[in-house]
C-alpha cells in the first residue's frame, strides 16, 4: 500500500468545530505559505459555515478570503465543502444558483468540492457534481456516515458505487458525529475498496473519542486520504490531531512522508492563537471534553450545544437528559436521516418542542417540509399513518425537491440592482440575503469614511 495523503483542517472545520468559525483570515496569513510548504494533500479551506460566519460575524468577504488564501497556497490543492443543492445555505436552491456558484467558487482557486445531501439522497447531488466537471474541479462526493437498521456495509456500498458512477473522482466517508468505531471503520474501508476504483477518503470528529483509532484502523485498510487538525486545533469536536497520525505511521509501509518538524512551527503559531481563544471566550472548554453521550444518540457537537443552548433560553436546562433521549425517537419517526445539517437542527428542535410540549403538539415549518419530502427522499419511507398526523392531507412529494425550483439568477440580478463590487456578490445575497446587505452597507460606509456602527443597510444595497 502506498502511503497515506492528509488534509489538513485548520483553516475551516477544526475552527468551525471549536470556535464557531471565527478564525480570521488575517490570523490564517502567517501560517498560509508553511502549510503550503508540508506537502499536503489538501488544505480544507472554505465552505461549510465558513461563508456565513465571515459576512454574519467578521465582516469578511468570503470571496476575497478564497481569493487572498489561493494568493499564498501556490502548490497545495485547496479544498472546500458543499451541500449539495443547498450549498452553502439552508434551503434548497435553484439549479442555475448551484451552477453559478460552482462556476465561482472553481474560478477564485477550489480545486476540490467535497458535495454531500444532509439526506444522502443522490437526486441533491447530481447538479453539483455535473457542474464541477464541467468547470474542470475535481468532484469528491460524501455520504454522511450513521447508523440505523438500514445503515450496512452494503447500503454503503451501493451508495458509493452510484456516486463513482455520477462522476465522483473521489468518495469521502463524512462521520460528521464521530459515530465511526475503528473496527467498522476497517469493515467500511475495505468494502468500499472492493466496491469502487475511485480513492476513499476519512473525515471524522474526535467528539466521542474514538476519532485517532478510526483512522489507524482506516490506514491499515487502505483508506486513501484522512483529514486531520494541526493539534492545537484538534480533538474535541475537531478531527484528530496531524502530528499524532503522522507519527503513528512513521517507518511503516503507510508513512504519510510529512515532516514533525516542519508541522511544529504550525503547531507553535496556532498554540499562540489557541491560548488567544482560550482568554477571549471564543475557545469554550467543554467543547474540548469527550461526550461518549454522541454514540449513545448520535448528536454531533454542533447539534448539542444547539439543543443546551435553546433549553437554556426556555430556562429548562433540567431537560436535556430527556431531549437526548427524544431525538433518536424522532430520528426514526422522519425516517432514520443522518444528523447533519440542516436534518440536525431539525430533529433537534423537533425533539425539544416534544419535550417541552408533549410530542408533535408544536411542529416545526422544517420539519413539516421534511415530512413532506421537500429536503428529499429519507434512507427509510416515512409511515404514512406518522406523516398524516404531521402534515394532514397535504400532498407529499417523491421527486427531486428543487424540480419545484424555477432558475432565480434573473431575479437576484433584478433584486440587488447595480449596488454590487463584484460579480460574486449576487451569490453571497442568494444565499443569505439579509446577512450580505447589513454586510454590504458596513463595506460601503467603510469606503466612504462612515462609521460602520451607524451604516445604513438600505444603502448597502438597492432593492428593486
Amino acid at each position: 500500500m502506498s502511503q497515506v495523503k492528509i488534509t489538513e483542517t485548520v483553516l475551516r472545520d477544526s475552527h468551525q468545530s471549536l470556535i464557531a468559525t471565527r478564525m480570521r483570515t488575517e490570523e490564517m496569513l502567517p501560517m498560509l505559505e508553511k502549510l503550503d510548504g508540508i506537502g499536503y494533500h489538501s488544505l480544507e479551506a472554505w465552505g461549510g459555515a465558513t461563508f456565513d460566519a465571515c459576512m454574519r460575524f467578521l465582516d469578511e468577504d468570503p470571496w476575497q478570503r478564497l481569493r487572498t488564501i489561493r494568493e499564498h497556497v501556490k502548490k497545495t490543492k485547496l479544498q472546500m465543502l458543499f451541500r449539495g443543492q443547498n450549498i452553502l445555505g439552508y434551503r434548497h436552491y435553484s439549479d442555475d444558483v448551484v451552477e453559478y456558484f460552482v462556476q465561482k467558487c472553481i474560478a477564485n482557486g477550489i480545486d476540490i468540492i467535497r458535495i454531500f445531501d444532509a439526506l444522502n439522497d443522490p437526486r441533491n447531488l447530481k447538479t453539483a457534481i455535473d457542474a464541477t466537471r464541467r468547470e474542470g474541479g475535481h468532484v469528491q462526493a460524501a455520504f454522511s456516515y450513521t447508523t440505523g437498521p438500514i445503515y450496512t456495509m452494503e447500503y454503503y456500498s451501493r451508495y458509493a458505487k452510484e456516486l463513482e458512477e455520477m462522476g465522483a473522482d473521489s468518495i469521502c466517508i463524512k462521520d460528521m458525529a464521530g459515530l465511526l468505531k475503528p473496527y467498522d471503520a476497517y469493515e467500511l474501508v475495505k468494502t468500499l475498496k472492493e466496491s469502487v476504483r475511485v480513492p476513499i477518503q476519512l473525515h471524522t470528529h474526535y467528539t466521542a473519542g474514538l476519532a485517532s483509532m478510526t483512522l489507524l484502523k482506516a490506514a491499515e485498510a487502505g483508506v486513501d486520504i484522512v483529514d486531520t487538525a494541526i493539534s492545537p486545533m484538534a480533538m474535541g469536536t475537531s478531527q484528530p490531531p496531524t502530528e499524532t497520525f503522522v507519527a503513528a505511521l512513521q517507518g511503516t509501509e503507510r508513512d504519510t512522508g510529512l515532516d514533525l518538524k516542519k508541522l511544529d512551527e504550525i503547531t507553535r503559531y496556532v498554540d499562540k492563537l489557541r491560548d488567544s481563544y482560550l482568554k477571549s471566550g471564543l475557545l469554550n472548554p467543554k467543547v474540548l471534553k469527550v461526550n461518549v453521550n454522541a454514540l449513545l444518540y448520535q448528536v454531533p457537537g454542533g447539534m448539542l450545544s444547539n439543543l443546551i443552548s435553546q433549553l437554556d433560553k426556555a430556562g429548562k436546562s433540567d431537560k436535556l437528559n430527556e431531549v437526548l433521549e427524544e431525538v433518536p425517537r424522532v430520528r426514526a419517526d422522519v425516517g432514520y436521516p443522518p444528523l447533519v445539517t440542516p436534518s440536525s437542527q431539525i430533529v433537534g428542535t423537533q425533539a425539544v418542542f416534544n419535550v417541552l410540549m408533549g410530542r408533535y403538539k408544536m411542529v416545526t415549518k422544517e420539519f413539516k417540509d421534511m415530512v413532506l419530502g421537500k429536503y428529499g427522499r429519507t434512507a427509510v419511507p416515512i409511515n404514512p399513518e406518522f406523516a398524516k398526523s404531521i402534515v394532514g392531507d397535504e400532498k407529499r412529494i417523491d421527486y427531486r425537491p428543487a424540480d419545484d425550483l424555477p432558475p432565480e439568477m434573473d431575479k437576484l440580478r433584478a433584486e440587488i440592482g447595480d449596488n454590487i463590487e463584484q460579480e460574486e456578490d449576487v451569490l453571497s445575497y442568494a444565499l443569505f440575503p439579509d446577512v450580505y446587505k447589513k454586510f454590504a452597507a458596513t463595506r460601503a460606509a467603510r469606503k466612504n469614511g462612515i462609521d460602520a456602527a451607524h451604516a445604513d443597510p438600505k444603502q448597502g444595497i438597492h432593492m428593486v
